[in-house]
């Protein structure tokens, strides 16, 4: 049956990936993605115009099977795996991997591990400090050795908090494609996560009130992780919008269309946009001496956005400088 290309460019139209079919030094048939990434009049052109990277086109015009890593092709720092195999007639079949989202998670995974490390290094580091100190030999006074016991056990429990959300962070990812299916109601939760605040806002100074829209109807949810997120967004509220003279956190329970809508506002200092987009990656902080100094890990909102996705909500972070941040949680009905 001879060759037709009419077919092989109808067959190879529904792969997402670019794809080609070359024949001696020609290419025969490219499909829509190849087209829109390489350029609309590749097919029936030289295979040069296609594939303008030198050791790419050298495994294209050799025939032989192969699967190479690129840089470049399309846009200078997009990476390609580029594979070759040959199918009928001299005719070689091509077809570009993107690796841009694959690269991407990797550096990602990368850049956890070095910013978990960095993160309990640091108490690690004042823990061994102090407490050689302590192991040296030598008098040391009984308000040296309290202050010293204190820094070591303040530490340790700033350690602990990051192993717990890490921890926690984990598990969330793990069952991210489990949809929950308790039926709870939002307001509720809500109750819950300010009486497990009282004592942080009482350490602050700060007044927090609650605001529930009576007869809303119950969501989807796992309990444990609802209560979380508001624990997590209300300890936020309170540590970095409590401020000398703006000590009111405002939590709100409402409906908006289909859905039931969480949102946790506070009067502080506020923030920058260009941090807002930042904000759930792990370990990000607009401030790292003040996180750090008000207990916090700087994976609190990356865990409320887990959670978030897994319940199929919405998360909105808006906020300015002086004029606060106010954080929407939204959530479908059951």
């Amino acid at each position: 049956m001879p060759f037709r290309p009419e077919l092989a460019r109808s067959l190879i139209d529904v792969l997402d990936e670019p794809a080609l079919i070359v024949s001696g030094s020609r290419t025969i048939a490219a499909n829509k993605t190849a087209r829109a990434l390489l350029g609309q009049q590749i097919a029936g052109s030289d295979v040069r115009f296609a594939i303008r990277h030198p050791e790419g086109l050298r495994a294209v015009l050799s025939g032989n099977p192969a699967d190479l890593e690129l840089v470049g092709i399309g846009s200078p720092d997009r990476p390609w795996t580029l594979s070759v195999r040959p199918i009928e007639d001299g005719q070689i079949f091509v077809r570009l991997i993107d690796q841009s989202a694959s690269r991407a998670a990797e550096r990602m995974r990368v850049d956890f591990v070095a910013n978990a490390s960095h993160e309990l290094r640091t108490p690690l580091a004042t823990i061994a400090g102090y407490a050689e100190t302590l192991g040296d030999d030598g008098d040391v006074d009984s308000e040296t050795r309290q202050r010293f016991g204190g820094v070591i056990l303040g530490e340790a429990k700033r350690m602990l908090r990051i192993v717990e959300d890490l921890m926690s962070l984990s598990r969330i990812e793990a069952e991210r494609f489990i949809p929950p299916r308790d039926k709870l109601d939002l307001g509720a939760v809500a109750r819950i996560a300010i009486e497990n605040a009282a004592a942080l806002a009482a350490a602050h100074g700060c007044s927090v009130e609650l605001a529930i829209e009576d007869d809303l109807p119950p969501i989807e949810g796992d309990f444990a992780q609802l209560v979380q997120t508001a624990d997590n967004l209300i300890a936020n509220a309170i540590r970095y919008g409590c401020t000398a003279d703006r000590m009111r956190v405002l939590v709100e329970v409402r409906r908006q269309g289909d859905r039931a809508m969480l949102t946790v506002s506070d009067e502080g200092e506020g923030m920058a946009a260009e941090h807002l987009p930042r904000l759930t990656e792990r370990f990000y902080r607009v401030d790292a001496a003040r996180s750090a100094d008000s207990g916090g890990t700087g994976l609190g909102l990356a865990i409320v956005k887990h959670i978030v996705e897994r319940h199929r909500g919405t998360l909105d972070i808006r906020s300015a400088p002086g004029r606060g941040t106010t954080v929407e949680v939204r959530l479908p009905f059951a």
